[in-house]
């Protein structure tokens, strides 16, 4: 029998939860993380085999980060190789340039390990919030995707791999992508019925622990 994956889910705020259910349907074993969970300068996080930053509000979270001493220990996980997926206010964490609905560079708390530039509530008020499909690489065509007050990614490196593209205020824009192990989202698969992005990151996942990775 294969050993169940270990996936910590920060949990400070936002729809965390949405994330824990999803990943357990997966059968992989969640931890919520609310606080650091050890002294290693990876806060115990390093007995995970990958984390999730879910969806909420991303000021809010970035400063709980930095309150509550997990910014750093998520940073340095994530530098280690493990893989980490954020979605809607997750991939604004992950993004290195962070920008206001108006183009305006914004400065708030936030991971910067992925190579992208992301501009928050780029698709407008709640209000505004729809539902697609879409074919996403790596994980299959028609996936339904749940975008809320989303964000929208402007630019990124070479190194990130567009997996989806979405329409909007900025012409044809990646809302998928993917970076070695940084899973980003503008959407919310954990709001829908159907399994198969978490089940990717899951892969993501045991590849990354099955070649040896750990945070050392």
């Amino acid at each position: 029998m294969v050993e169940s994956l270990h996936i910590g889910v920060l949990a400070l705020q936002g729809a965390f939860r949405e994330h824990r259910l999803m990943l357990e349907k997966c059968g992989a074993k969640v931890t919520e993380i609310r606080r650091p969970l050890g002294d290693s300068p990876w806060a115990g996080l390093e007995s995970f085999d990958g984390l999730v930053l879910p969806g909420g509000e991303s000021t809010t979270m970035g400063r709980l980060l930095v309150e509550e001493k997990l910014l750093e220990p998520l940073r340095a996980c994530g530098l280690a190789g493990m893989p980490v997926y954020g979605s809607c206010a997750g991939l604004i964490l992950l993004c290195r340039e962070v920008e206001g609905p108006d183009g305006d560079s914004l400065d708030q708390p936030r991971l910067g390990l992925l190579d992208a530039r992301v501009r928050r509530n780029a698709f407008g008020r709640q209000v505004d919030s729809f539902e697609t499909r879409l074919d996403v690489g790596g994980v299959a065509g028609d996936v339904e995707a749940v975008f809320i007050r989303a964000p929208l990614i402007v630019s990124c490196g070479p190194e990130v791999e567009v997996l989806s593209r979405v329409e909007g205020p900025l012409g044809l824009s990646p809302v998928a992508v993917r970076q070695n192990g940084i899973l980003a989202t503008s959407f919310h698969p954990e709001l829908t019925s159907d399994k198969r992005f978490h089940e990717f990151f899951l892969h993501i996942c045991r590849s990354w622990r099955s070649a040896g990775g750990r945070c050392a």
